[in-house]
């Protein structure tokens, strides 16, 4: 296990990854009322979130924002397995310092997190959705420098500022959205589907028949949900996968690319150094 505490102005960020390939479980509490987000890499650790004899489960948490209000009360446990490792980027504040933040983000957190900011319970869900590329972008670089020492967190808290960013900018988009709340379920459903074909997809046409959405709504819907064209969000899923198959098994730059469906090596490379900042070659050293 990995672990990265950083300070940020108010903010505590703890970064957490596990690479070690064995179950185990991963325990947090705060010993203070927070505000916090939430953001979880390709790893898909699964999450329980308990409180006062309640439960709220996550199984699938990969690309996922989820923003929050805990007190003592509350125990977030992760379930690590070796096919679900932990990647996680949690950046809390304590309630009491709200007033405190010095650039707005104390009046975006009342704005756009008005729940949390005022909370019914122990624990209060506030906003979840989908990462967008700009995002998930963010947290790739994270969890992928290779960066040592006073570098390192250096980097990390340039990364960790442009992830806020972007967290309340979609904020601020998904409150002005039109996406039907009928046509979330269709979406979510599209995601799923492309996720478990990341080497043959279907068409778009096809895609839209299996989850009953013309081909219109789907490319609109999909880009006002997600933050990225459909296709641009497969290519993400794909290049991310290959990451990981270059690190974890020891695959070639032609096999990891053949695996998520690239037949031109040129064509990956080029996708894989604008995504990560890095060639392929260089995840293998």
């Amino acid at each position: 296990m990995h672990r990265d505490i950083i300070d940020i102005n108010d903010f505590t960020v703890l970064i957490e990854q596990s690479d070690e390939g064995i179950a185990s479980i991963d325990k947090c509490a705060f010993d203070e009322q927070v505000i916090g987000v939430s953001f979880y890499g390709s790893g898909n650790v699964a999450l329980s979130i308990k409180y006062e004899g309640n439960e709220r489960a996550f199984n699938h948490t990969k690309g996922i924002a989820l923003s929050f209000f805990a007190n003592e009360k509350v125990d977030f446990i992760h379930n690590i397995a070796p096919d679900k490792p932990l990647q996680c980027i949690c950046i809390v504040t304590a309630t009491k310092n709200l007033e405190k933040l010095p650039n707005q983000e104390g009046e975006m957190f009342s704005q756009f997190l008005h729940q949390l900011v005022n909370p019914a319970d122990d624990y209060v869900e506030g906003p979840q959705f989908y990462m967008t590329h700009q995002m998930q972008q963010a947290v790739d670089k994270i969890f992928s420098t290779t960066y040592q020492g006073k570098n390192r967190i250096m980097f990390l808290r340039s990364q960790v500022i442009e992830l806020l960013s972007h967290f309340f900018g979609q904020l601020s988009n998904i409150h002005s959205d039109t996406v039907k709340d009928k046509d979330r379920e269709k979406l979510y459903q599209a995601q799923e589907i492309l996720l478990k074909n990341v080497e043959t997809p279907p068409s778009l046409t096809e895609l839209s028949k299996l989850i009953g959405l013309n081909s219109y709504k789907l490319k609109k819907d999909f880009k006002a949900l997600f933050g990225v064209p459909v296709f641009k969000y497969l290519q993400n899923e794909r290049l991310t996968k290959a990451h990981d198959l270059l690190r974890d098994q020891g695959l070639s730059i032609q096999e990891a690319a053949w695996m998520v469906g690239y037949e031109s090596l040129s064509s990956f490379s080029n996708a894989f150094i604008k995504k990560f900042g890095f060639r392929p070659s260089e995840v293998k050293k």
